[in-house]
């Protein structure tokens, strides 16, 4: 069988990703699967810092029976420029999968192309396939359902926005987004989602008008790794897209607030929504566990 890859949202199926929600809501409620990778290693690539990609791999293969080795590009010949391909050329040599945290989309794509075992994209520039397949779990939980809800998010357009754009057309969901103008999602993601042929996905830079009647409210920091230098001038333009207890109010009373962590509290939303009764953030961070161990067990069984 050919080895299978998890760099973006739509190396999915929507009958995939629906058998992967239910396989993580198996793991999650107990099914002990202890030895289904026993005997495996995977090599865990991270050229950015992280708390919940590195620690539920980590747990994740070590529940189903196999061992993750953490790899710090800084400590590996990558950091003294040996190249991505060969790299993943060697890894894939010692190792029955690759999980790969980088600042360039394109470094975990040439991952892929060079490896002889399947990688993951643990989080790139442009895509965050694991964190989204996590929420969609959680929303699955919540609502019992992923599908006829509208979903706002309200906020920069990054690498998360754009794994949700794929993951509505895939999907089939009705995705509202708010951000200035100067900030709109990038014209070759929104085509790629509209290839997919199912979702309904709407731009405005009005948050008010993306959150009204919704199910869900999704936020991420306005400030993502590596963009530190325009921190200020991003503080500036967002300044009104808070998520708030004022603008909550504006969604369906049993809306959930989620959001992928870690939270700058104070910017892009407040400690009183974080830490209020339809936040779901701490569920999402724990199902990021469930989803992981899913994905691991399609891909490296």
């Amino acid at each position: 069988m050919a080895k299978r890859d998890l760099i973006d949202v739509s190396d999915l199926k929507k009958a995939e990703i629906d058998a992967l929600i239910k396989e993580a809501g198996r793991l999650k409620n107990g099914s002990d699967d202890s030895t289904t990778l026993k005997g495996r290693a995977l090599a865990m690539i991270f050229e950015k810092s992280s708390t919940r990609t590195r620690v539920s791999f980590e747990v994740g293969m070590y529940q189903l029976g196999g061992m993750a080795i953490f790899l710090n590009s800084m400590d590996m010949q990558l950091g003294r420029g040996e190249t991505i391909a060969d790299t993943a050329r060697t890894i894939s040599r010692y190792a029955d999968g690759i999980m790969i945290r980088a600042f360039s989309h394109d470094d975990i794509v040439q991952c892929a192309r060079y490896s002889s075992v399947p990688v993951i994209n643990g989080l790139s520039d442009l895509s965050h396939p694991c964190q989204v397949l996590s929420d969609l779990f959680t929303v699955y939980e919540k609502k019992a359902d992923y599908t006829g809800l509208t979903y706002a998010y309200v906020g920069d357009s990054n690498n998360v926005l754009n794994s949700w754009i794929e993951a509505a057309g895939i999907m089939g969901l009705h995705l509202r987004i708010a951000t200035p103008a100067p900030y709109a999602p990038a014209e070759p993601i929104l085509k790629k989602a509209s290839s997919l042929g199912r979702g309904k996905i709407e731009i405005s830079s009005d948050p008010v008008q993306a959150v009204r009647g919704a199910d869900v409210i999704y936020t991420d920091v306005w400030v993502s790794m590596g963009q530190e230098s325009a921190r200020e001038e991003k503080l500036r333009a967002f300044s009104g897209f808070q998520i708030n207890e004022s603008l909550v109010r504006h969604a369906n009373a049993d809306a959930i607030v989620m959001h992928c962590l870690p939270a700058h509290r104070g910017e892009e939303i407040t400690s009183e929504v974080l830490d209020g009764r339809q936040s779901v953030v701490f569920d999402q961070a724990e199902n990021r566990l469930h989803v992981q161990k899913a994905i691991l067990k399609l891909l490296m069984q």
